[in-house]
């Protein structure tokens, strides 16, 4: 298991703060399947967001965990589908939020997520669906953040199962780590 500590757009990302900020945990496609060590590594989170491919179960022990966002992915089923919406827009901590499971990439995103991404100015973006872990800047839509936690799950073609931790404070985005589970057969 590794822990990366990325910096993110500028030195701005990097600054320390003394008084409250949130801890977010972002994971995504588990398909099931919840690791345990997910809750020693956001035992310090204050919430847990998951961008999709849920799968049985896993929604109500991470909820039981920390305070929960979710959307639902193609893979999820009805339960799944009544109790998650396909995308979210919310704010957190001065920061336009817009997550949505099949999302695309910069450049590639698709149709109907693109206009959202017009109309609404999200600054920080989430997706999954490609099992691809990627963190970057999309300059061609207001220097948004675009996260992509990659697979926690067992199912897919990744090789390395992932998540992402960081904090966000007054608008400002710090110690975003990328979190390695280990291997995708366990």
């Amino acid at each position: 298991m590794r822990i990366y500590l990325l910096s993110v757009c500028s030195t701005s990302f990097n600054r320390i703060y003394t008084d409250k900020m949130k801890q977010i945990g972002i994971i995504s496609d588990t398909h099931g399947y919840l690791d345990d060590k997910v809750f020693s590594y956001f035992a310090q989170c204050d919430e847990v967001w998951h961008a999709g491919d849920i799968g049985p179960g896993v929604a109500e022990k991470l909820a039981a965990f920390k305070p929960f966002k979710a959307v639902y992915g193609n893979i999820d089923g009805g339960d799944v589908r009544r109790a998650f919406p396909e995308e979210m827009f919310f704010e957190c901590e001065g920061h336009r939020v817009y997550m949505v499971h099949i999302g695309g990439s910069p450049g590639k995103y698709p149709g109907n997520v693109k206009a959202k991404i017009i109309e609404k100015k999200p600054s920080l973006f989430i997706c999954g669906h490609s099992h691809i872990l990627r963190v970057v800047t999309d300059k061609t839509h207001h220097n948004m953040l675009y996260l992509n936690p990659g697979a926690a799950g067992i199912q897919g073609f990744h090789t390395v199962r992932t998540l992402i931790r960081l904090k966000i404070h007054q608008g400002l985005i710090s110690d975003l780590q990328v979190i390695e589970l280990g291997n995708r057969n366990r």
